[in-house]
């Protein structure tokens, strides 16, 4: 079964073609009867009604359809640098990717934000160069910036006939006579054999020799490199053409792993993204790996620790959906009644289920507003339900002061979420100025104690060691306290509660970068109740905090710059005044290019004034590079939700009355 399908993700930067693309490929496979355009917002997969009044993709559609006698799971997630979330959902449940660059814009920031994660996880990869029709097309050079930028082993396996006008579609580089009737095609074909050879001892001989080499030979090298990631077909096209669609259809097959996994193992898949329905309720997408769910089965759910029963299995095709009743390994479907799930929730064994990979970092938090007082609770419960499709945006609910904040990754999503609660919850709402994401981390190493036993019943006693970590690792937590002088119930409780104590250090930001060490701990046989130690662990966790006290860690961004070089002076000098940090600038064709790392909170409105500064002439890449050290002038507090552990009768009162309550 699974040898017959693919699961495939589409991914571009913003603007590439990539829905274009998607849709070519449903009208060509003759799975849609006419063609939809991203312009008129009649696309097949763009169908919410934010994505069609832009004309950009903001959630990954799944769609599926056949391509000669194969049935493809084609994902088409967003290019646009503010809905990675989505990208980096999509990338787990893929055997294979599509990754489509412009023949006139080559590598752009996204592509290789993606390609990254791509090559981090090991996923199989094609190349598309769309958009061959355009004016200022050019082959040649997007595949040396390939070359350069993502990979040496990235190799052509068509050769295009010309380009922007002139564009006439492309010729096979592996046909065995392609290269003798077409001459242009002879240097592709060359890149091809050379990067083949470097592949398999008895080809480079062959090549190296200059005896001819089978093509059919070469095939078997080229799935074999494709499949191990260690060569990369690149083909070329222009998709609101229809030219060189069928022949990416083909590659697909050809190149692309079909999904492993078997039908008599234990049921294993992960939900990777969730939808509501206003009658059916939530929908969970789900990548099954191994076993097999049918309509109304009770499947565990690994991640919540609880069973679910599946009322339906459905294929859901953009706007369209039809119940399939079972979902079997390899394949990708819509489960609906499960109402607790989560994006991210495993089904069934984590055995079979591959780790994921972070590339969303939200780096801006706003405050929402909303038009009166009466809308507060539903602008409230519709922002949980957002939440719930995508838990980055990590909404914040301050029921006391009645303030909602969420982390976004940029304007961009803020008007779309914007949208969306007009269009499908029918509120207006706005927001604050954002304001950037600091974290905190200790600034010495120190103890934390807590003895809670008072008031009565209680019986907690705890001792950390709370020492600063190396930058970027986050939290590791142990215990070296054994089990007879704290249960083991007990030390699983302070484990789970420790993170959760680090969401709000001495300034209110989360706390980073540190070793948290159990060095001590004490129940008692007749006092002591579970719940004690979820007080006790936030109290003694920041009892460390005020001991070793923290300093303020501040988001990086490592950019590339490229202006005229006329305007480099000027834009150094911005750059510094920006506390940016930066390398001897490179001089290519008139252009000044630049690579360093900048703080996020200086560059808020760069994109803008670098506009104005190079009369738009300028072009920036940024990509998240981690947190350093603010400089000691920038302290910025934020308000604590909640009452401060450090106020210890106060939040004994407080938690005590929330448990109890």
């Amino acid at each position: 079964m699974s040898a017959h399908m693919r699961n495939v993700g589409i991914f571009a930067h913003v603007d590439a073609g990539k829905t274009t693309t998607t849709e070519q490929m449903l009208y060509q496979s003759g799975h849609i009867r006419a063609l939809g355009s991203v312009d008129t917002g009649t696309t097949h997969t763009d169908w919410l009604d934010v994505e069609r009044e832009r004309g950009i993709s903001v959630r990954a559609a799944v769609t599926r359809f056949a391509w000669k006698d194969v049935a493809i799971n084609l994902v088409d997630t967003p290019g646009h640098v503010d809905f990675l979330s989505e990208v980096e959902r999509s990338l787990r449940v893929m055997d294979g990717a599509v990754l489509i660059v412009s023949a006139v814009e080559g590598v752009q920031a996204q592509t290789e934000v993606i390609w990254q994660a791509l090559r981090d996880l090991s996923i199989p990869t094609l190349i598309y160069v769309n958009k061959m029709d355009r004016v200022g097309a050019d082959a040649s050079a997007v595949l040396a910036q390939l070359q350069r930028l993502l990979s040496r082993q990235s190799v052509p396996v068509m050769a295009p006939i010309g380009a922007e006008a002139a564009f006439d579609g492309c010729v096979p580089v592996l046909a065995e006579r392609s290269a003798a009737l077409h001459p242009w095609a002879e240097p592709y074909r060359r890149m091809l054999l050379e990067a083949a050879a470097e592949q398999d001892e008895a080809l480079l001989e062959a090549y190296l020799e200059g005896q001819p080499l089978d093509d059919a030979q070469l095939e078997r090298v080229l799935v074999e490199g494709v499949h191990r990631c260690t060569l990369f077909p690149v083909l070329f096209g222009a998709s609101n053409r229809g030219i060189g669609v069928k022949e990416l259809m083909d590659a697909v097959l050809a190149y692309l792993p079909a999904p492993g996994g078997s039908e008599d193992a234990p049921v294993s898949g992960v939900i990777f993204k969730m939808e509501r329905d206003p009658v059916m309720g939530k929908i969970a997408y789900v990548r099954l790996y191994d076993g097999v769910i049918r309509n109304r089965d009770t499947v565990l759910n690994y991640s919540r620790d609880m069973q679910d029963k599946v009322t339906q299995i459905r294929r859901v095709q953009g706007q369209k959906t039809e119940d399939i009743g079972v979902l079997k390994a390899g394949d990708i479907a819509a489960v609906y009644g499960w109402s607790r799930a989560r994006i991210g929730d495993i089904i069934g064994s984590p055995e079979g289920v591959p780790g994921e990979k972070r590339l969303a970092v939200p780096l801006l938090t706003v405050q929402v507003q909303w038009q009166n007082e009466a809308e507060y609770p539903a602008v409230v419960a519709a922002f949980q339900e957002l939440a719930d499709e995508d838990p980055l945006l990590d909404l914040q609910w301050l029921q006391d002061e009645r303030e909602l904040h969420l982390k976004v990754m940029g304007p961009i999503q803020m008007e779309v979420l914007t949208s969306i609660l007009m269009s499908r919850f029918k509120l207006a709402v706005s927001f604050g100025a954002p304001s950037v994401i600091y974290k905190e981390t200790p600034a010495a190493a120190g103890e934390g104690f807590i003895a809670y036993t008072m008031p009565k019943p209680c019986w907690a006693i705890l001792r950390f060691t709370i020492e600063p970590g190396e930058r970027g690792s986050g939290l590791l937590y142990k215990s070296v306290v054994r089990n007879e002088r704290l249960l083991d119930s007990y030390q699983n409780e302070v484990a789970r509660r420790v993170p959760e104590a680090l969401q709000q250090g001495l300034r209110g930001w989360e706390v980073t970068d540190l070793r948290v060490t159990l060095i001590e701990g004490e129940h008692h046989v007749w006092h002591t109740h579970p719940l004690d130690f979820v007080i006790a662990t936030p109290m003694g966790i920041m009892n460390g905090l005020a001991n070793t006290g923290t300093k303020m860690l501040e988001p990086m961004l490592r950019f590339r710059l490229s202006v005229p070089e006329e305007y480099g002076g000027k834009v150094m000098n911005e750059l510094v005044l920006m506390r940016g940090e930066f390398g001897a600038p490179v001089v290519r064709q008139e252009r000044m290019e630049l690579e360093g790392t900048l703080p996020v909170a200086t560059t808020l409105d760069f994109p803008a004034r670098l506009g104005s500064m190079t009369k738009g002439r300028g072009t920036l890449t940024t990509f998240f590079a981690g947190y350093n050290e603010c400089p000691p002038d920038v302290d910025v507090s934020r308000q604590r939700r909640g009452v401060n552990p450090l106020d210890q009768a106060r939040y004994i009162l407080a938690v005590r009355n929330a448990l109890s309550g």
